[in-house]
C-alpha cells in the first residue's frame, strides 16, 4: 500500500506541468527597468517627427514675415521724398504771390538803375518808367519765375506715381498739397503776367 501510494504521488507530479520560476529581486527589476526604457524611447520617437514638422512650418513663418518687410520698405522711402517736394510745390507758389524777398531787392536795384540813367530833361512818362514800371514789371518776372517753378514740382508729384511701382499707392495728404502748390502756381504765373503786361496795376498816364 505503501509503495503504491508513492507511485502514485510521483506519476502525479511528474504529469504535473512544471511552473516556470520566479524571478529574483535583481532580474525582475532590470526586466522592469528595461521595459520602462523601452517605453520612454516609444513616447519620445513621436514627437520628434513633429517638432521638424514644426520647425519646418516656423522657418516658412519667417521667410513670408521677410518678403512682406523686402516689399513694404520702398513705399515708405519713396513716400518721404514725395511729400517733401509738394511742400516745397506748396511754399514756392506761396512765394510766387508776392515775388519774394528776391524780387523786393531786383524791384529796388532796378529802381536806383532808373533814377541814374534817367535825364533831368527825360519827360515825365519816360522818367515814371525808368523808376517805377521797370521795377514792377523785375518784381512780376521774378514772382513768375517761383509760380512757374510751383507748379512743374507739383505736377511732377502728381504723376509721378504713374511711373513708379504699380503696386505703390500715394498717401492722401500729398496728393493735397502738390495740388495747392499747382494751384497758387497758376494763380502766381496769372498775376504775374498781368502785372507785366500792364493789365492789372498800369503805370498812371503823365498829362
Amino acid at each position: 500500500m505503501g509503495t503504491k501510494t508513492e507511485d502514485e504521488a510521483a506519476a502525479k507530479a511528474a504529469a504535473k506541468p512544471a511552473e516556470p520560476e520566479a524571478a529574483d529581486t535583481t532580474d525582475g527589476t532590470g526586466a522592469k527597468a528595461v521595459t520602462a526604457e523601452k517605453t520612454t524611447d516609444a513616447k519620445d520617437a513621436v514627437p520628434a517627427g513633429h517638432a521638424d514638422a514644426d520647425a519646418d512650418a516656423a522657418a516658412d513663418d519667417d521667410a513670408d514675415e521677410l518678403v512682406v518687410v523686402e516689399e513694404v520698405a520702398p513705399a515708405k522711402s519713396g513716400g518721404v521724398f514725395q511729400g517733401a517736394a509738394a511742400v516745397v510745390s506748396a511754399a514756392l507758389g506761396v512765394i510766387g504771390l508776392s515775388g519774394g524777398w528776391l524780387g523786393t531787392v531786383a524791384s529796388a536795384r532796378a529802381n536806383i538803375v532808373g533814377q541814374l540813367e534817367t535825364k533831368q530833361s527825360a519827360s515825365v512818362a519816360d522818367q515814371i518808367q525808368a523808376m517805377y514800371g521797370d521795377s514792377w514789371q523785375v518784381t512780376a518776372l521774378i514772382a513768375g519765375a517761383f509760380a512757374l517753378a510751383a507748379l512743374v514740382v507739383g505736377f511732377i508729384v502728381l504723376v509721378r506715381p504713374a511711373f513708379g511701382a504699380p503696386d505703390q499707392v500715394q498717401a492722401s495728404w500729398i496728393k493735397s498739397v502738390a495740388w495747392a502748390g499747382v494751384a497758387l502756381g497758376v494763380i502766381g504765373l496769372l498775376l504775374a503776367i498781368a502785372k507785366y503786361s500792364d493789365l492789372i496795376y498800369g503805370l498812371p498816364s503823365a498829362s
